[in-house]
């Protein structure tokens, strides 16, 4: 299951999300979601664990709780939505005609 985990310290590494996370179970994997320009932590991240139940454990335990003094948001991340407006389109903005200025 793969899990949201939002309102991160911007000091946290990916290493310091994975060790919350251990003590529920097995994490296959741990990320800190980064600004690809500035390379600074955007405060939210995705741990994914390789067991459901353990995954649902953590989520019950780690949402709402203070850590470094920021309550998490922890749920089950839901997918990524197409960001083209789903009409199936180009994704462009529309326009077109004549500019009149």
């Amino acid at each position: 299951m793969n899990i949201y985990v939002g309102n991160l310290p911007f000091e946290i590494d990916d290493t310091e999300l994975e060790s919350t996370f251990t003590p529920f179970g097995e994490v296959s994997s741990a990320r800190v979601i980064q600004d690809r320009f500035s390379g600074r932590s955007r405060g939210f991240g995705f741990v994914e664990m390789a067991d459901d139940s353990q995954a649902e454990a953590a989520i019950q335990a780690l949402n709402g709780k203070d850590f470094s003094g920021r309550p998490l948001t922890v749920n089950e991340a839901k997918p990524r939505e197409d960001r083209r407006g789903g009409d199936g389109g180009d994704g462009g903005g529309g326009g077109g005609g004549e500019r009149r200025w």
